[in-house]
């Protein structure tokens, strides 16, 4: 048996990308899949952003369990930027990537299992940035501070992790030689990347860890960059 064999495990954002990964790698590994995402292939189908649909959501997995295991927020936030984002973008990117999942974690946490883990995707750009990217930045800055408070606030019930991917090829796209090598680690970073961490993080072998942001971006930000250093050069547009 696995580390995860029979366990309950709930994933936003499960119908692509990364998502779809971890939903792939639970199963295999035995686990009781159930996702939620905007669109199919998704166990359920909803507005991360909509009280009811969350509330739809956690009913739709009371009514066949009493209890779950594991919850992974994954369902990415819109990204957008100060030129272009609305107020209406700004509320709605912290609506799917920060408020729903502090909203889902409330429905659920009087109904964790002994050894529940919560797991939050928040990103590399949680502490750097690319021009116009204000929304999904700041969303993901929102949920690696919601780690560690909601670590702190469910002691006891379980523990509270998330994962700060790099840049992770979800599309299959062929990539350039620089685009490998710009990363100490050599390559792009893929899905299974980042499930085989949820995995990990998901299991009884993690059960020291909580509170924790864990960067897994291949070394990226750890690059010192320099003008005419390494090859890089800086142009300003």
């Amino acid at each position: 048996m696995t580390a995860v064999q029979d366990k309950i495990v709930l994933i936003t954002g499960g119908a692509k990308g990364i998502g779809a990964q971890m939903t792939t790698t639970f199963r295999e590994a035995g686990a009781r899949v159930y996702t939620m995402d905007l669109t199919a292939p998704a166990d359920f189908i909803g507005d991360l952003a909509k009280q009811a649909d969350l509330e739809a959501f956690a009913n739709f997995v009371l009514e066949k369990h009493s209890g779950i295991d594991v919850l992974i927020h994954n369902a990415a936030p819109l990204m957008k930027g100060i030129s272009s984002a609305s107020y209406e973008d700004f509320t709605y990117a912290l609506q799917v990537g920060v408020a729903a999942p502090f909203y889902l974690t409330k429905l659920f946490k009087d109904h964790l299992n002994p050894g529940a883990s919560i797991l939050m995707l928040s990103s590399s750009r949680d502490r750097m940035s690319q021009p116009e990217t204000e929304t999904y930045t700041a969303a993901k800055g929102g949920i690696a501070a919601l780690t560690h408070a909601l670590a702190v606030s469910l002691a006891g019930k379980a523990r509270v992790n998330s994962i700060s991917p790099g840049w992770i090829d979800t599309a299959g796209e062929e990539q350039t030689l620089t685009d490998h090598m710009q990363h100490p680690a050599g390559r792009i970073g893929r899905p299974e990347d980042i499930a085989n961490l949820a995995l990990f993080l998901s299991s009884e072998q993690a059960g020291f860890i909580t509170g924790e942001n864990i960067t897994v971006d291949g070394g990226m930000t750890r690059l010192m960059i320099y003008h005419d250093d390494q090859g890089w050069t800086y142009q300003k547009d």
